[in-house]
């Protein structure tokens, strides 16, 4: 490889660590950024509009999840997915666990995503209706519960409320999932037309980062890759603003001067963490406005999203039904998908954050899925999906070994041209590209895969990063394929079990070495033993610095996804045996061939 190659070569090569790097940097160097405080706000007449402000009043104290909820009358619900309880007073869900999500690998505590607004992060989701500026049924009024018995998928919960001559008849059902709907018969009994709306509101207090650590323990570090805030679609176009730039009161990309978005294709708007989803879901035939509550944010207020539904005008006696729905639950990407195919809820599976690859990631999540199924876990799914990634490539990668290897028997001849001409750069270069000519070897050949290396790596990372069906998923030694290897060489691999590995890792500096895992240690090996099958550059500095590639990225790929490392050293180990095979069939002796003969006191020789 002349210098030229050499310098693209490394380029390359450099270009991929920093790649690695910057998402290393993402996910385990999370920013210690504190809030900006005192922004400027918005023209008051870019946030006054039609949309009715439900400000809260102050929280007189704080208290323990459950001594909030014994403060007041509730109606418990019971479903496959979700369990809690619903506040009558407001007829408000502040109460709700998934089930089927825990916050440890040890599944001794469900994840509560919602809790009373008295409690600390308080977070909880529902329905109101407005009379012009004036709510009717606000985020105190006493609903009364009609019947009896706990919220189940087969037993709705009805509710009723009486309000300055309007009468609501509630019904709030909820299905095997992560659906409540909320049907609302509105009668108007005041003698004289009235106009109202329905208002959905999902409202959260307290600082995000600390909320996302105290319902996912590990999720605030996550928000390099996965998107986490402002989540909804409108007119099908899909809407997004983190966190922080929502707390900072950022434009967001669509808003009117009025700061909303208006639908009239149906949607939904809410809040999206880094595997759950709180939101809002209007009724899907009616004209909708969704927007961010500015004006509370300004004043060190709790972040709050509404939807305002078209006005319903009521004659005298007249008696309306509307039905709006809310979605608090995990992004399951079989629960999104039968939302958005059945109930015709528009882009539903797109609160997974698939990327600007998802022309990539959404197939590599289907073939995963697919495989999983068929041999029973994610962990095998991994392994078969490597080989099926690496089948369509087969060609490209033999041409590559091909050209490595060709480039490897002209070693020798390449370095007698340097000797001999080294007085005479040019005639060196055109004796070189000479014997490249009659040896058919093309010097860049061997590099051709790393073009599609870098995307497949990438989209994988997302794919695994952002599926909550990869979190906590086991396999082998490994308890959760979503995160980091969980050996380290500092407790012997488990073998001290008294000191863990995330204290380990947890070490500055000296965590960074003693906390690496099996799989990273794997992935070195098999890089710098493919390395060995490859020509190495004839300047001396850049042999040494792809020499050092292995160890760089060994330790670079300690803080990835276990499933992802698995991902790459099984590739790796396939890379290996296809390239191996092409070089002894073009006769070209390997170290690894040279090494295996001293150990078993043979001599080296190639064969054709």
């Amino acid at each position: 490889m002349e210098k030229e190659d050499q310098r693209n070569f490394l380029i390359a090569m450099v270009a991929m660590i920093a790649f690695v790097f910057a998402y290393q940097a993402f996910i385990m160097k999370p920013a210690q950024e504190e809030f900006e405080a005192n922004q400027a706000v918005r023209e008051a007449e870019q946030q006054t509009g039609p949309v009715v402000s439900s400000d809260a009043p102050a929280i007189a104290e704080i208290k323990p999840v459950q001594e909030a909820l014994e403060d007041d009358v509730r109606v418990p619900f019971d479903a496959a997915s979700v369990d809690g309880s619903i506040r009558l007073a407001g007829s408000r869900i502040d109460d709700l666990s998934l089930k089927k999500h825990y916050l440890t690998v040890e599944k001794e505590q469900e994840v509560r995503l919602f809790r009373p607004e008295n409690s600390e992060f308080g977070y909880f989701a529902t329905w109101y209706w407005a009379d012009g500026s004036k709510l009717v049924a606000g985020r105190n009024s006493n609903w009364t519960q009609v019947g009896e018995g706990q919220l189940t998928p087969g037993n709705p919960l009805t509710l009723r409320l009486e309000s300055e001559g309007l009468v609501i008849d509630r019904e709030i059902s909820v299905d095997e999932d992560y659906l409540f709907t909320f049907t609302d018969t509105v009668t108007n009994n005041s003698g004289e037309p009235r106009q109202v709306r329905a208002i959905g509101s999902i409202e959260r207090h307290g600082d995000y980062k600390q909320f996302l650590e105290t319902t996912d323990p590990g999720s605030s570090s996550k928000g390099g890759l996965a998107h986490m805030g402002l989540m909804g679609v409108v007119d099908n176009e899909l809407r997004l603003k983190k966190y922080k730039p929502l707390f900072q009161l950022k434009d967001i990309k669509g808003e009117t001067s009025e700061g909303t978005f208006p639908s009239s294709q149906g949607g939904w708007w809410g809040l999206s963490d880094m595997y759950w989803l709180g939101a809002l879901v209007p009724q899907q035939d009616a004209f909708f406005a969704g927007l961010v509550d500015k004006r509370k944010l300004s004043r060190g207020g709790p972040l709050e999203v509404r939807t305002e539904s078209a006005p319903i005008t009521l004659a005298a006696g007249e008696s309306q039904t509307v039905s709006n729905s809310l979605y608090a639950g995990a992004k399951r990407f079989d629960v999104l998908q039968h939302y958005q195919n059945d109930l015709g809820i528009p882009r539903m599976v797109d609160a997974i954050d698939w990327g600007w690859a998802f022309f990539l990631t959404k197939p590599f999540f289907y073939a995963l899925e697919w495989l999983s199924g068929i041999v029973g876990s994610f962990g095998w799914a991994i392994l078969a999906f490597t080989v099926l990634v690496k089948l369509p490539l087969v060609p490209l990668y033999n041409q590559s070994y091909k050209s490595m290897a060709k480039m490897k028997k002209l070693q020798e001849p390449m370095q007698e041209i340097r000797e001999r001409f080294k007085a005479d750069p040019q005639r060196q270069q055109q004796e070189i590209m000479k014997l490249y000519k009659q040896e058919g070897a093309n010097p860049v050949g061997g590099c051709l895969p790393i073009l599609f290396t870098i995307p497949i790596f990438y989209a994988l990372y997302k794919t695994l990063y952002v599926t909550i069906e990869m979190r906590h998923a086991s396999f082998g030694f490994l308890r959760d394929l979503s995160a980091p290897d969980p050996t380290a060489i500092g407790n012997l691999f488990g073998l001290i079990p008294f000191w863990s590995a995330a204290d380990i890792k947890s070490i500055p500096i000296l965590g960074i070495i003693i906390g690496i895992g099996i799989l990273p240690i794997l992935y070195g090996v098999t890089m710098a033993a493919i390395q060995t099958l490859s020509p190495p550059p004839p300047d001396p500095t850049q042999r040494r610095i792809i020499q050092a590639m292995p160890l760089v990225f060994m330790f670079v790929f300690g803080g990835f996804a276990a499933g992802l490392v698995m991902y790459w050293v099984w590739s790796n180990l396939l890379s290996f045996a296809q390239q191996y095979f092409i070089m002894r069939r073009n006769g070209v002796e390997t170290e690894i061939g040279k090494f295996v003969k001293r150990l078993f006191g043979g001599k080296a020789k190639a064969t054709d």
